[in-house]
């Protein structure tokens, strides 16, 4: 018994050469990337500032703080607060939505449904997020500290096919909301609506009034946000779609317009198909910039952030109109470098990163008094095809083109058929598992391609791996098996490995094709499931996870 507790102590503690290779730079709790960093060191940046899957981002200032959301759709928590001081160092500081409403559609996932293209905005000293559901309405929350609790959702208008919504509180106080349709709930897009709001803006006063219809020329206008400017408003949204598109800016001295209109943004002679909608900035400094997000297939849409010229009275972005790769910084009073977080140790609980695919139930999982989060395995349904309607998915954003993945987990099975692991999910997915079968554990690849058209997953079988430990306990006794799991990602390529003893790694099984999910990019995380539970679950002890870069 005492070897027992010995080599689960020594499995415990990570091994010097694990810590000196994979432990990620930490700075005063900041969380630094190794595999992706816009701050260039020299008064510069790179874009994207954001390598990851912020769709739709919009942004908000508060004095020499910036706030940025962005789309979440089905996933939970939702709407992602980032913060940031310079415009290019971001870290995430909180959700303003913790549960999806209505919770019995939500419950369970709703792939490409929720949160639409939210706005964010300061009025009042509170902060403001509204968003469109394109099947329930317009909605609200709103809060004094954004890295706090939000209020619990209102709906300000209800009803189908209303998308990104964004408010304007005019000099007066009176408030106003523009909002583009959904085409695939109302049978027509390409307009933008203007209608008033109660001054609280938690309910319309007015029916919607069109003040622009983008027709042939300007066709999919979309994402609209609203701004007063210089006693002109102004309406900021890109048009053309997201592969093919341009930005918009329109202007007009009524809030119900008309509108004149002028393409501020295109691609021109970069690789920044479709620079589409985003969020303008008024800095501080009385500087002017554009966050925008630029589709990179799976690893989804990213975020670019440009300047902005009003000289010609009209925002003219980036390069004479072309994306910037390369910048200056945005002028900043901050030296603060800080990346949004990837890997985790669990230490403080889940991180801010980790995302379900439905609303949490505490069933799925919980962290632990020593530091691990535990993912219990939960049963699949007798018509099972494949994980693309599992909620208890726990995933994070790909942070980069290129990275690797290492975790450190102990999967405790109480019955056979019990499995966890690693999953790159999307539309197709790959997932390593360790599966219980008798005494031994089967180290195995699930896969699917055509996982959100149905298709059932295979299961190819790599390898037998003895127990690392077994429980005494006379009544459903656990075995566990201590191993580590890795994925390396490049070009959209996903390769598995593992190791007994986290310094010799084997690869798992073929390459996998990434594939980006229902207007979100690839995901990955962890699986846990069971199936036929005859008595108790089995669980996955995730002592933590590394995000390190690809060796070539």
């Amino acid at each position: 018994m005492e070897m027992k507790k010995m080599n689960a102590t020594l499995f415990k503690l990570m091994p010097i050469y694990l810590f000196l290779t994979l432990c990620p730079l930490s700075v005063n709790g900041q969380y630094r990337s190794e595999v992706w960093s816009p701050d260039n060191g020299d008064g510069t940046y790179t874009n994207p500032v954001l390598y990851a899957d912020y769709s739709d981002p919009d942004i908000c200032a508060v004095g020499e703080d910036y706030y940025l959301t962005a789309s979440s759709f089905n996933c939970v928590p939702g709407l992602p607060i980032l913060h940031s001081r310079d415009l290019v160092n971001w870290e995430i500081i909180g959700h303003a939505l913790q549960v999806q409403e209505p919770c019995e559609l939500f419950n369970q996932p709703q792939h490409g449904k929720g949160v639409w293209a939210p706005s964010i905005r300061y009025h009042n000293e509170e902060f403001y997020i509204y968003w469109g559901d394109p099947d329930h309405g317009v909605f609200m929350v709103k809060t004094k500290d954004p890295a706090g609790v939000w209020s619990k959702p209102t709906c300000v208008i209800a009803g189908k096919g209303m998308i990104d919504p964004c408010p304007l509180w005019d000099d007066d106080g009176r408030c106003y909301l523009v909002n583009g349709w959904a085409n695939s709930r109302v049978g027509f897009n390409s307009v933008l609506s203007v209608r008033e709001l109660s001054a609280d803006g938690t309910h319309a006063l007015s029916q919607p009034r069109i003040v622009f219809d983008g027709g042939q020329e300007n066709h999919t206008a979309e994402g609209p946000k609203f701004y007063k400017r210089d006693g002109w408003y102004w309406i900021l949204c890109p048009a053309g779609g997201v592969e093919k598109g341009w930005q918009l800016a329109m202007r007009s001295q009524s809030v119900y317009g008309p509108y004149e209109w002028k393409q501020v943004m295109w691609q021109g002679k970069t690789d920044v198909n479709g620079p589409h909608q985003g969020g303008w900035v008024h800095t501080s400094y009385a500087e002017d910039w554009f966050l925008h997000f630029n589709d990179k297939g799976v690893y989804g849409r990213v975020v670019y952030l440009q300047p902005v010229d009003w000289s010609s009275g009209w925002p003219i972005i980036g390069n004479k109109g072309e994306p910037y790769t390369r910048h200056r910084k945005p002028k900043s009073s901050s030296t603060r470098l800080v990346n949004p977080q990837e890997s985790d140790d669990f230490t403080d609980g889940l991180g801010l990163q980790w995302q379900w695919h439905a609303n949490y139930n505490q069933l799925w999982g919980q962290p632990t008094a020593d530091g691990c989060y535990r993912l219990y395995t939960m049963d699949l349904p007798e018509d099972f095809h494949n994980l693309w309607e599992v909620p208890n998915l726990m995933l994070q954003k790909t942070p980069a083109s290129s990275f690797t993945a290492t975790a450190k987990i102990r999967f405790a099975s109480k019955e056979d058929k019990q499995y966890g692991g690693i999953v790159m999910m999307g539309r197709d997915y790959s997932a390593l598992v360790v599966l219980r079968q008798g005494d031994a554990f089967l180290l195995q690849r699930h896969s699917c391609k055509g996982a959100d058209e149905g298709e059932t997953e295979e299961q190819i079988t790599l390898a037998s791996l003895p127990p690392t430990d077994r429980d005494t306990i006379p009544y459903a006794p656990a075995v566990y098996l201590d191993l580590y799991l890795r994925m390396t990602v490049k070009d959209g390529i996903c390769a598995y490995s593992y190791s007994l003893d986290g310094k010799r790694f084997k690869q798992a099984g073929e390459y996998f094709q990434m594939r980006e999910g229902k207007w979100i990019g690839s995901k990955f995380g962890f699986v846990a499931e069971c199936r036929d539970r005859k008595d108790r679950r089995g669980w996955l002890d995730v002592d933590w996870i590394r995000i390190t870069k690809t060796k070539e």
